[in-house]
């Protein structure tokens, strides 16, 4: 066992997000992403929703602030679509809460499957809420 090491991050998460290098990036997804369809490395979190698995990867994850001028990728809503997507509120206490620096930019569903497929993994959550999608940038441990 490890200490200081958040109980939803598993081994297998925590061993993927040391792998990661400086401007990989990685997706949170919701219970219904795409996951295995879009990515042959995707880590099964399904007893989990996003916003606890966020705060928790933010723990420990630091974000693209210097490098890169967004670090936050999240999915926008569809045009024509009336759908008021609450749970980016809970992002943005969660990200303001961090020690993280950040950018949100928003990305149409078809250019946020594209960037899924070059992520270094893709975390398939049980998360029931819509658009609940979101992308991290790695960056530097200073």
């Amino acid at each position: 066992m490890l200490k200081g090491i958040p109980k939803n991050i598993s081994p297998e998460l925590l061993k993927v997000l040391d792998e990661m290098g400086h401007g990989d990036e990685i997706v949170i997804s919701d219970g219904n992403f795409p996951s295995e369809n879009l990515h042959d490395k995707v880590i099964r979190c399904d007893s989990s929703d996003v916003p606890n698995l966020l705060e928790s990867i933010l723990k420990i994850f630091p974000l693209d602030y210097k490098f890169s001028e967004e670090q936050v990728f999240l999915m926008a809503v569809g045009e024509g679509v009336d759908y008021d997507p609450v749970i980016w509120d809970e992002y943005k206490k969660i990200l303001d809460d961090s020690d993280e620096e950040y950018k949100i930019a928003h990305l149409e569903r078809f250019d946020f499957y594209d960037r899924a497929k070059e992520a270094y993994a893709v975390i398939h959550t049980g998360e029931t809420a819509l658009y609940a999608n979101i992308i991290l940038k790695k960056g530097v441990v200073e």
